[in-house]
């Protein structure tokens, strides 16, 4: 993540006096239509999906699309168009601050303003913590920890001049509950709901809502990515304690993608939570997830649910083939 920081977009005083200045009651009344949305990770998934169904819904609504593919936002972008929406694309590395700086900056002068940001820009990592490099570990919180909360910092102050604001970050299932195998995806992700509360409660005097969608398994590249990952950091993972485990990843992922959602269902959970009057905290989006949340954190004991987990990813097999091994 760059260590250097730019100033505000609002320390320049042009722009700052550019900001259309509305009450919280005015603010409020805004439709979809009328707002201008920013969506990081916009280039596949359901931060493709996103831009295209506000563009179908509301057709006139003001589009800034960032994520580090150029061509892919492109794409979406030229979607949007057709359906009758005025886009920005403005191609962001979330790892690093100066371009995130640069991404409200050139969204300030396209729109005058921004109404609402969708946190959506993140990725997965698979392997035993034991095993995760420091470069990967940092990498991980960068895109899914830091640059949100640089992004945030930036609109934070665009949002109180303006009478309100929406703030919608994308966690996880695994934000709620963790996972072995994929534990620093959930810690970065636990992270970001912890995040969400602080600021839900800090920004609510300033008409600011900030609310938290929580998938389960969808319909991406997301174990692609997070296998490509894991293929980067142990070459052979049958020569590691783990190798019980870690050879029956592609399985395990076959067996998520089964209950997966689509990328268009998440969409539309983020839509009601950017068009509800009063945005709920929290939006789970997965199938029977408000029940597993349920019983794994409130009803099942502690012992019981991290059984579950070790049998569901394999985790007793591990144990059996270590003591083999002794």
């Amino acid at each position: 993540m760059s260590s250097s920081l730019s100033s505000s977009p609002l320390s320049n005083p042009s722009t700052s006096n550019n900001l259309e200045t509305l009450n919280p009651s005015t603010f409020n009344s805004l439709t979809l239509h009328q707002q201008v949305i920013l969506i990081t990770g916009a280039s596949s998934g359901i931060g493709a999906a996103l831009p295209i169904l506000l563009a179908t819904q509301y057709s006139g609504t003001r589009l800034v699309l960032a994520a580090r593919s150029q061509d892919k936002l492109e794409t979406i972008a030229t979607r949007c168009r057709d359906l009758g929406a005025e886009v920005l694309v403005v191609a962001t590395d979330m790892a690093d601050t100066e371009q995130i700086h640069a991404l409200v900056a050139q969204a300030l002068q396209k729109f005058g303003t921004i109404h609402a940001v969708v946190n959506n820009a993140g990725y997965g990592q698979m392997g035993p913590i034991e095993l995760v490099t420091p470069d990967a570990m940092r990498r991980q919180f960068e895109v899914n920890l830091f640059g949100v909360i640089t992004l945030i910092q930036q609109v934070i102050p665009i949002f109180r001049q303006q009478g309100g604001g929406r703030i919608v970050n994308i966690s996880s299932i695994g934000g709620r509950v963790a996972f072995p195998l994929g534990g620093l995806y959930s810690t970065s992700k636990f992270a970001l709901e912890g995040l969400s509360d602080v600021l839900r409660m800090e920004l609510e005097p300033f008409n600011i809502r900030v609310s938290v969608i929580e998938p389960g398994p969808v319909q991406t590249d997301f174990f692609e990515t997070a296998n490509q990952h894991l293929e980067s950091m142990i070459t052979d993972p049958s020569q590691t304690a783990y190798r019980a485990a870690l050879s029956d990843l592609t399985q395990l992922n076959q067996r998520l993608t089964q209950r997966a959602w689509s990328p268009e269902q998440v969409a539309a959970v983020i839509l009601k939570a950017l068009h509800d009057r009063h945005p709920q905290p929290r939006y789970v989006a997965a199938t029977g997830g408000n029940l597993l949340l349920w019983l794994m954190t409130k009803v099942l004991p502690t012992r019981l649910v991290d059984r579950f987990w070790q049998k569901f990813y394999g985790i007793d097999r591990i144990q059996q083939d270590w003591q083999k091994n002794l």
